[in-house]
This record gives C-alpha cells, sequence and structure tokens, in this order.
C-alpha cells in the first residue's frame, strides 16, 4: 500500500497599499468563493480523504483584515457603488477591469457577460471607451457589476447559496439588491474560510503547513549571490544578503498561524519550492519539522553529494543536513503534480482523475510496501478556473478513488514522517526552486536586478537609518519584507505577463516608498520611474507659448495661464485605483527665467506639495504646509542641504515659480519633474503617476520663434 500525500498550495501577495489601506486587487475574495471554498467543501464529502493545505501568511493576513475591515477592497467598492453613481473614471475602471477573468468557462456560457464583452470589444482601450461611455446605459454597468462577481462564485457557492443559481438564469437586468447580495454572498463565504480550514485540521483530515511570510524566494533573501550556483555566469544585481530578514520571514509565519489556527505548523512549503543548504538552521531555528520541494532539486542534490539520481529514490522522506542542523523533507513528484495544474482540465473529469490513480496504483506496486510516498505537490487555486465545473468532478472522483482503493491510502506528510521516519540524508542541498530547480523567473534579468537594487538601496538606508521610533523602524521593516516578496519579481523580466504589469510594479515600487516616509524622509525619484519595459506615452499637453504669471494664488486672470501645458489628476489608468484625490490638475509654463507651475484643487487639506526633479537627478522643491492663504519661499532640498528659493502663492489654487538658475540648469537643458503631496508625512498623490512631465529651458532664440502678431 502506497502513501499519497497531497500538498495544496493556496498563495495570493499582498494587494493592500498601506498608505490607503486599499487592497488594490480583488484576488483574495473572487478566490475564497470559488477554489477555497470549494477544496477545503469537496475535502469534507471524503472523510476517509486526508490532504495539506499550505495557506500562506500573507494570504490569511488579507483574509483577516478584510473580514475585520482593517482594509478595504477596492473593486468590492466599485462593485457596491450604485450604477447610476458611478463616475467617469470608476465606469472605465469597470470596463478595463471587470472582464479579467477566464473567458472561455466563466464569461462565454452567459450570453448577457458574453453580450457586454462584445459591446466593449475584445480589448480595452481607455481613449475608444471614454468615446463610447455613452452608449453604456446604466442597467449595462449594473450586470456588468453583477456578473463579474457572480460569475467568479464556484459550484460550493451555486450549491449553498440557490439563488446565485437563479440569477445565472435570470441572465440580466439585475437590480441593486441582487448585485448586492452577490456581494453580501461573497463576505460571507470570506468570514467562513479560515474556520472551516481550521475544522478540517481540528477532525483529522487535514494539516495546515505555512510558507514565508510575504512569500519571499528567501534563499534570495539570504544572499542573492546564491544564484551563481545553479545560474553561473548570469548577470546578478548588486549583492542583497539579508539572512536575519529570511529568518523573520520564517519567524513571522510560525507566528501568525500559531496565533489564527492555535497550533504551530510543522511544515513548510518554501515560496516556489526554492531552497538552500542555509536555510535548514533557519528553518529549525523557526520551530519546523519539514519542508517540501521539488524532485529536480533532490536529483540535483543527490549528484552534488556525489550518488546515482535514481527515479524511485523520490518515493520516500528525507533529512536533510547542514552546519550541525538537520530536518526532514519531501519532494514533489513533478509529471503527476504538473498534470493536475496543467493537463487534468482538458479531459473529461473522470478520465483525468483515473489517469491519476492508474499512475498511482502502478507506483504502488513498484515501491516498498506501506513506506512507500507519492508527494503530489501543486497551486491549489488557479487551476480550477480552466475546469468547465471548477474541478468538481475531477476532485470528486479522485477522492473518491482514493477512498475505495486498497492499495492506496491518503495521509499528511506530518502523520506519513511520523509513522516512516527518513532513512536516507542529503548532505550537500542543492540550491534551487521548483521551475527549472534555478531562481531565472525572479533574478538575472534587466528589470528583475534593477528590483533587487532599488530594494537592496533601501534595505541598506533603512539600517542605517538613526532616530526614528522603534516603532517607526518595526513598520519600515514590514515594508521591507512584504517588497521582498516574489511575486513582484514573477512579472518582472520576459517571463511572465498579465494585465496587471503595471499595479505589480506600482505596489512594489510603493513598499519601498513607505519605507522612506516611515522614516520622515523624501523617497529617491528613481521609485517614481517604473521598472516594467513599457512605453508610456506623455499623458500631459505641452505649453504652447512661453509664460510668465504673477505668482498671487488668483485663477484671475485667465490670460495668465493661457496656452500652459496641463495634467488632469485621473486621467492615467493608475488614477483609477486612487480615492479621494486632493489634487484636480496641474498647469505648467515657463519663460526663459523660470518654471512656473498652478495646482487646481478639489479640497484643502494638511499638506505638502513637492516636485521630484528626475532631471536634474536629486533635487526637490518642497512647500511648506499649505493654508488656504500663503505666500513665501519654496524649500529647494539636494543632498541633506536646503536652502529657500522661489515664490509660493495660496488662494484660488496654489502658484509656484523656479528659476532655472536655482536648479543649475541653462538655456536648452532638459527639466523632468513629477508633483507629489503629502498628507501626515504619507505619499498620497503623484501626478504623472506614470512618467515624469519633461522640457526643454528656453532660450532667447525660443521667443522670438514664437513671435507673431
Amino acid at each position: 500500500m502506497a502513501n499519497v500525500v497531497f500538498v495544496w498550495h493556496m498563495h495570493q501577495p499582498y494587494y493592500v497599499n498601506p498608505t490607503t489601506r486599499l487592497a488594490m486587487m480583488p484576488w483574495v475574495r473572487l478566490h475564497a468563493v470559488k477554489g477555497y471554498l470549494d477544496m477545503v467543501s469537496v475535502l469534507g464529502e471524503f472523510p476517509g480523504v486526508h490532504v495539506n493545505f499550505n495557506l500562506t501568511p500573507v494570504l490569511m493576513l488579507q483574509i483577516e483584515e478584510l473580514v475585520n475591515g482593517t482594509v478595504r477592497d477596492l473593486w468590492l467598492e466599485w462593485s457596491r457603488k450604485p450604477a447610476a453613481d458611478l463616475d467617469v473614471n470608476e465606469r472605465l475602471a469597470i470596463l478595463e477591469h471587470f472582464f479579467k477573468i477566464q473567458h472561455e468557462n466563466l464569461l462565454r456560457p452567459f450570453p448577457r457577460y458574453s453580450e457586454l464583452l462584445t459591446k466593449r470589444g475584445s480589448g480595452f482601450f481607455r481613449d475608444k471607451a471614454h468615446a463610447e461611455l455613452a452608449s453604456w446605459s446604466d442597467a449595462d454597468f449594473r450586470d456588468l457589476q453583477t456578473w463579474y462577481n457572480l460569475a467568479w462564485c464556484g459550484f460550493t457557492a451555486v450549491e449553498k447559496y440557490p439563488e446565485l443559481a437563479e440569477l445565472k438564469r435570470k441572465d440580466r437586468d439585475f437590480t441593486e439588491g441582487e448585485k448586492n447580495r452577490v456581494l453580501d454572498i461573497h463576505m460571507e463565504i470570506l468570514a467562513s474560510i479560515a474556520p472551516l480550514y481550521a475544522e478540517a485540521e481540528k477532525r483529522g483530515q487535514a494539516e495546515l503547513t505555512t510558507t514565508p511570510f510575504f512569500h519571499p524566494i528567501l534563499p534570495l533573501v539570504y544572499d542573492t549571490e546564491f544564484a551563481e550556483r545553479c545560474m553561473p555566469g548570469r548577470q546578478r544585481p548588486t549583492r542583497f544578503h539579508w539572512p536575519q530578514d529570511a529568518l523573520a520571514q520564517l519567524q513571522l509565519a510560525v507566528e501568525q498561524h500559531t496565533r489564527m489556527f492555535g497550533r504551530a505548523p510543522r511544515g513548510l512549503w518554501p515560496s516556489e519550492g526554492s531552497i538552500a543548504p542555509e536555510l535548514v538552521p533557519l528553518m529549525r531555528e523557526a520551530g519546523l519539522e519539514y519542508f517540501c520541494s521539488d524532485e529536480e532539486n533532490l536529483f540535483n542534490s543527490l549528484r552534488r553529494n556525489g550518488e546515482h539520481a535514481n527515479h524511485l529514490e523520490l518515493f520516500q522522506g528525507w533529512r536533510v543536513e547542514h552546519e550541525g542542523s538537520a530536518i526532514n523533507a519531501i519532494f514533489r513528484e513533478k509529471p503527476l503534480s504538473d498534470f493536475v495544474g496543467f493537463m487534468a482540465w482538458r479531459n473529461e473529469p473522470h478520465q483525468a482523475a483515473e489517469h491519476l490513480l492508474t499512475h498511482f496504483r502502478h507506483l504502488a506496486d513498484q515501491l516498498p510496501h506501506d513506506t512507500g510516498l507519492i508527494p503530489v505537490i501543486l497551486d491549489g487555486e488557479n487551476c480550477w478556473e480552466h475546469f468547465r465545473d471548477g474541478g468538481k468532478g475531477f476532485l470528486r472522483n479522485l477522492y473518491a478513488g482514493l477512498e475505495i482503493d486498497a492499495r492506496l491510502t491518503s495521509c499528511t506528510v506530518e502523520d506519513y514522517l511520523r509513522r516512516c521516519p527518513p532513512k536516507r540524508t542529503i548532505t550537500t542541498l542543492h540550491s534551487g526552486s521548483w521551475i527549472r530547480s534555478d531562481f531565472d523567473i525572479w533574478v538575472g534579468d534587466e528589470e528583475e536586478n534593477h528590483g533587487w537594487d532599488l530594494l537592496g538601496e533601501t534595505r541598506s538606508y533603512l539600517e542605517k537609518k538613526e532616530g526614528i521610533s522603534p516603532e517607526a523602524r518595526a513598520s519600515a521593516l514590514r515594508e521591507i519584507y512584504a517588497a521582498e516578496g516574489s511575486d513582484w519579481f514573477w512579472w518582472y523580466g520576459p517571463d511572465f505577463s498579465t494585465d496587471c504589469d503595471a499595479l505589480f510594479d506600482e505596489l512594489f515600487r510603493q513598499h519601498l516608498k513607505n519605507v522612506y516616509a516611515l522614516c520622515g524622509d523624501m523617497p529617491p525619484a528613481a521609485l517614481d520611474r517604473p521598472i516594467i519595459g513599457t512605453s508610456v506615452p506623455p499623458l500631459y499637453t505641452r505649453p504652447r507659448r512661453l509664460l510668465s504669471p504673477t505668482i498671487d494664488g488668483s485663477a484671475a486672470p485667465f490670460y495668465n495661464w493661457c496656452g500652459a501645458g496641463s495634467y488632469l489628476a485621473g486621467s492615467e489608468q493608475g488614477a483609477m485605483f486612487r480615492d479621494d484625490r486632493f489634487i484636480e490638475s496641474l498647469h505648467y509654463g515657463f519663460d526663459e527665467e523660470r518654471l512656473s507651475i498652478r495646482v487646481d484643487l478639489r479640497r484643502w487639506g494638511q499638506f505638502k506639495l513637492a516636485l521630484t526633479f528626475h532631471q536634474p537627478q536629486g533635487l526637490v522643491v518642497v512647500t511648506p504646509a499649505l493654508m488656504h492663504s500663503h505666500r513665501g519661499p519654496l524649500t529647494l532640498s539636494e543632498r541633506g542641504t536646503e536652502r529657500a528659493i522661489g515664490e509660493l502663492a495660496t488662494g484660488q489654487v496654489v502658484e509656484l515659480a523656479i528659476p532655472f538658475a536655482d536648479l543649475g540648469i541653462g538655456p536648452g537643458g532638459i527639466v523632468q519633474f513629477q508633483l507629489k503631496l503629502f498628507h501626515n508625512s504619507i505619499e498620497r498623490e503623484c501626478y504623472p503617476e506614470t512618467a515624469p512631465i519633461e522640457l526643454a529651458v528656453p532660450s532667447a532664440e525660443t521667443r522670438l520663434a514664437q513671435w507673431g502678431v
């Protein structure tokens, strides 16, 4: 009889912008009403089946925060808002994002949802969508709000809440009440997730394991130079070497898991199965008893130990030793695990389940009786969108087959290792992940290395920063840990892409910016520049003539700013993910001597404005805390020194003027800048969001060229 171990890995990165406490993407909630609920519910139908659920701390933290209301869900707010009250940016946001779903199984089967996609078009083009907004009725938007959230509901949700099936049959003309009932169900399910998994462990059907807190590639956090071991000769970032962060990610994971589930985790799925020998003492120090990884890492370890890599060696537990510490380990059977994740949905459910069971039986015939181990370890959430029935038929056939087959028994990893202590030892563990047994997805390409460099610069800044409170340092470290997560680097470089690449990039850099803000300093301008290699067109108009406005805080006379360049806050994609903006627009112009800027406000508040210059690099011009009526100079900050320059006036608008001479730049020189707003010392807004405004300092010839009658 062979022991079949399933480790279902559940993970979502930290989508919450800590400055606004706003979850910028909805995947925690949406996967909860589908995969997370379905997986634990199906298990309960088969009491003879035992599995592992690996619940990442950052996932469970977000579930907890969403349930207790300490963070808000932006896409839920777009969904909740009455369709008739949606403003232009919200309507454009919904048109862009509410078709981000698996089309074949979760959109096309529903006539109204499919009709709405046809109306919008297969791709989203903001200018086109804006021009066609008048053709979208409130009923269209209400149906789209409803369908996006309704279609995500998994088979268990539909079975548990019959009104969901009724709404699917209704198909169109949903009411605000019906829409909000779907969203209420979402929140009810979200609140049930942690208790359901805790109950599954309590009754002995599941073992709950964990992952380093923010899902970092732990070997690279320990030392990016470890990449040389499995990727010799590849370009690497400036060395990032923070073993203490690697330990903290483990300890924080164990602490939260213990608090949430009442029992410390015994096992660990290192993020992406990534391992290195130096992690063994850290895992043991954190109280962990075993880890899981991929078969290629085992075979490479055996070769490093000078042994022949026999495939049948995989099907057992292992002891791993390093520098006087030892921990147990199991390694996933890659083809069978990948079949479930990538291929099973292409087959009829009973055929896919039988294919897997047949391979289990064949292996059982080859392995030692009672001690043979078949480890199937994979993502437990993303693949179900590709099954026509959400995986219901496959899982039920698979678990039913396991329950009745005398040659197979399912068990948790903890149960197996307790009954079958490892007899083999690895003394030289390979460094690598479950993907090609290396770290190529997360380091080595230009964008990835640039991300590591920015992370390293910020981490070093924090380590050297003096004079901040213990609370501020702890909060800043938390931002570092979040930025160490693997998910940001997954989307950098050429390996993977998604419609949300720019959002992931923005969130990564926001975590780094927050470190500086928490320490009371201005983030460097480099953190405003996107890492992703996309060409961002300027989203501002350029000045049409030279300007020399009077700086008095008055919007009149109109000709003061006639012909100025302008930028409308909210005109970029990123602006849709900011709520309650202070700034409405900015206008800018120049003559041969100075740069002039006017800021129109939506509302006043206790804030400062800052012009961050990308060129000349390192210059920041800051206003004092703004009041309704104020005149005075600005402050130029340059390499730790400050001096008063220029003019500032507030009234109906905010106006400022900065001499080019104070910026150290002459005629023909290039100036690049962004305008930032700081509220309670936290950066709240930045415009333009994706690329700085760029201009060339004019010369006397410029005025002659613009002369006219």
